[in-house]
């Protein structure tokens, strides 16, 4: 990233800004593909990936996002060789670090959600401080899906509300759908508006199922690696140019 916090924000051709998404959602998928396209080893896939995820965060912030949320490692990649899955989980404990000072000077505040179960004590560092030193900045809400399950997220907060209702601390009445939201990972956040899936694949992969009930779902069959921030404005339009009715008619 190199944009500053002065930086005036930017806007897509021919959208409003009340047509903008407040909340985009992002399944960045075909790394590997990238990768095996080009005859190099899926590694270096990822090792695009973030690249593009910079880029992407940048403009974000540019057009004055108030929040994405990237899907980067969810439960299930655990059935990958072991050999991968170290490798990103040190390409984690490589990036942050010089990372850290860009997300601050750009007013991006970081946040990791899913759980902190089985991932490594350096790689916990590296993600807590990220957390702690942009926990100040107030522009862009950037969430890091890491070891995220949605299924799990929903079963640990039932299991969370039924504990508060068995020591008295709530009301079984009290629990309903604001309440069920607040106790989700992610808590405090608007539910994203916009769900984008690159590498054409059209599937949600248990990714952030209570939260995209009524999102606006977008598949680019580019790969990750090249997405690029006029991917992301084409998305952007095609968001406004949708009707959400959420369950109304038109003329309501």
């Amino acid at each position: 990233m190199s944009t500053s916090t002065s930086s005036k924000t930017l806007q897509v051709d021919g959208v409003p800004s009340d047509r903008m998404p407040r909340h985009i959602a992002v399944i960045m998928d075909g790394n590997g593909r990238w990768a095996a396209a080009k005859d190099k080893p899926r590694f270096e896939g990822h090792r695009a990936g973030v690249e593009s995820a910079r880029a992407i965060v940048e403009h974000a912030g540019r057009l004055g996002i108030e929040a994405m949320t990237l899907y980067s490692f969810s439960q299930e990649n655990w059935k990958r060789p072991a050999s991968e899955v170290n490798a990103l989980m040190q390409l984690l404990v490589d990036v942050l670090p010089t990372e850290r000072d860009t997300l601050i000077n750009n007013n991006v505040r970081f946040r990791m959600i899913g759980s902190r179960d089985e991932l490594a004590a350096d790689v916990l560092r590296e993600l807590d401080t990220t957390c702690q030193e942009s926990a100040h900045c107030t522009g862009l809400q950037l969430n890091v899906a890491l070891n995220y399950g949605s299924r799990q997220e929903i079963v640990d907060t039932a299991k969370r509300l039924a504990h508060r209702v068995q020591t008295g601390e709530l009301s079984i009445d009290e629990i309903d759908e604001t309440c069920f939201s607040n106790h989700l990972w992610t808590a405090g956040l608007p539910d994203p508006d916009l769900l984008i899936r690159t590498a054409g694949e059209h599937r949600v992969s248990n990714y952030l199922l209570w939260q995209i009930s009524y999102a606006e779902i977008y598949v680019s069959d580019l790969y990750w690696p090249d997405f690029t921030d006029k991917a992301l404005e084409e998305a952007i339009r095609d968001f406004a140019g949708r009707r959400r009715r959420f369950g109304a008619l038109d003329d309501e």
